[in-house]
């Protein structure tokens, strides 16, 4: 068992196994935070900020007194500034940790309630209306977009549609998508066999390294997932192929069996 004393090193300050623990936290940290801003506008914010503090530090030590007055101005304000900047990205990390810890009683017992719910219709919910209806809407070319809630709440997101609250069948699905709907623009949610909303309108993703030949359909489908823990698929309209989205990553060219598999096992 390896205890808190000290760990002696020949040549280097002597380090403690809490030392080590506290390294490896905040490597964890840091890590996340990468993974979270990776390939965003952020970074280039975030290499600004450092070659600023660099710069205050060095003209500090050479005491050079204006340059480093003016720049120490900054730095006193800077917190407030980076929180007007990375506002939208601090956002998103919150409802990362809130979507993964959910610690509150009320939660929990929302949590359990999900899972006890989920073994006990694991073989009863049945994603063949999904499947079919994207089979479907995929040889007819009709654009799609089925936002599959899982643990986070989603209402304020349904709000900004029709609430439908029906029971899923391919040819209601169908109907919805069909073009000359006044329900077929925007995102339908859905919760196992139940159909919430439809035209919903969903953020969309700001990632420059997104294919830039995707449309509005595939940024709305990446957007809702790099915020909240749901499942996007697509239909396209221009080439009917059928992908899913989650977390942010996106997976083009599925087939209908991949589709209904992952759904099964994920939703």
């Amino acid at each position: 068992m390896i205890s808190n004393s000290l760990l002696l090193i020949p040549g280097l300050p002597s380090i403690r196994f809490i030392d080590i623990v506290d390294i490896a936290m905040v490597a964890i940290l840091f890590y996340e935070l990468y993974k979270l801003v990776k390939g965003t506008n952020v970074m280039r914010i975030f290499w600004a900020v450092i070659i600023f503090y660099i710069s205050w530090r060095i003209v500090d030590a050479l005491n050079m007194r204006l340059s480093s007055e003016i720049l120490g101005q900054f730095i006193s304000i800077g917190l407030i500034a980076l929180v007007i900047v990375f506002q939208p990205e601090i956002r998103k990390f919150l409802l990362l940790i809130g979507t993964k810890t959910q610690l509150d009683g009320d939660n929990v017992r929302k949590r359990i309630q999900f899972w006890k719910h989920h073994m006990n219709n694991a073989k009863t919910v049945s994603y063949d209306a999904y499947v079919q209806a994207c089979i479907h809407m995929s040889q007819t070319r009709t654009g799609a977009l089925i936002v599959f809630k899982r643990q986070n709440e989603i209402e304020e997101i349904a709000r900004t549609g029709e609430a439908i609250h029906a029971k899923a069948s391919s040819a209601l699905i169908e109907t919805i998508f069909f073009k000359n709907s006044p329900l077929h623009d925007g995102a339908m949610i859905v919760q196992g066999s139940s159909i919430l909303a439809a035209r919903c309108i969903l953020p969309v993703s700001s990632n420059p390294n997104i294919d830039p030949n995707l449309g509005l359909r595939h940024r709305s489908a990446i957007g809702i997932t790099e915020q909240l823990d749901v499942i996007s698929v697509i239909v396209s309209e221009e080439t009917g192929a059928i992908s899913y989205a989650v977390g942010g990553d996106i997976h083009h060219n599925v087939t209908p069996i991949e589709l209904q598999q992952y759904l099964e096992q994920n939703c």
